[in-house]
């Protein structure tokens, strides 16, 4: 599951972390972006890729409208080849979403409680993501959106919650997001084995529980 995450890293500093030839967006930081709203993500067009923004909840071609991404907005990796509403993006729409870490609620004997997950050595990383290109009629401007990928949790998260966001290693960046790559066990493999699993993370204010409260004291740890 991953409903909530962060992302402030500047553009200069993700070109060098990700392999991004196209940037014609800016960084809006955010502490607490939340389901619907757009993100950054990296999606590669004629052989460029290009760093856009796509609306958090995927939303296929067929769909009836928009709303259809409000409960999609995570594919589970073990159904993503088969389930219509993924299947698709999965062998030919692939991307990159960067963050910076991700929040997820731990239960205590005081209720769930925010925890802030990164990388053990804090650096931006990327969700592995699907996309998908929408239209209400043929002359109106498309709407795109994406999904994040999600797996069952390592050893390092299970403590927090049965599931997790798929974090691809830098090795698989270029085999994910080529678009002649459309062999399902292949990539299958990419999401099962050329991924980060071991997290750390850092109970943070019960301020994140409300997407009106974005500013960097969101991930400052909890008191």
């Amino acid at each position: 599951m991953c409903g909530r995450f962060v992302e402030f890293t500047s553009i200069k500093e993700l070109r060098e972390q990700f392999p991004i030839d196209v940037a014609n967006v800016d960084v809006l930081a955010s502490y607490n972006v939340a389901p619907i709203q757009e993100i950054l993500a990296i999606a590669r067009y004629k052989a460029e890729n290009h760093l856009v923004r796509f609306h958090w909840g995927l939303v296929p071609s067929w769909a009836k409208d928009v709303s259809f991404g409000n409960k999609r907005i995570n594919a589970r990796s073990e159904t993503i080849a088969t389930k219509p509403s993924f299947r698709n993006a999965f062998k030919r729409r692939r991307c990159l979403i960067p963050a910076d870490g991700f929040y997820e609620w731990k239960k205590t004997n005081s209720g769930k409680r925010p925890v802030f997950v990164t990388l053990p050595d804090g650096k931006p990383f990327a969700f592995a993501g699907i996309w998908e290109t929408w239209r209400a009629k043929e002359n109106e401007t498309a709407y795109r959106s994406c999904t994040i990928i999600t797996r069952e949790a390592s050893e390092s998260m299970k403590e927090i919650h049965h599931r997790m966001p798929v974090i691809l290693k830098q090795e698989a960046f270029d085999s994910w997001l080529d678009t002649k790559n459309q062999d399902v066990e292949r990539l299958q493999e990419i999401i099962k084995n050329q991924i980060h699993t071991e997290l750390i993370n850092v109970p943070v204010s019960m301020r994140v529980n409300s997407v009106r409260n974005n500013g960097p004291e969101n991930i400052r740890p909890a008191k």
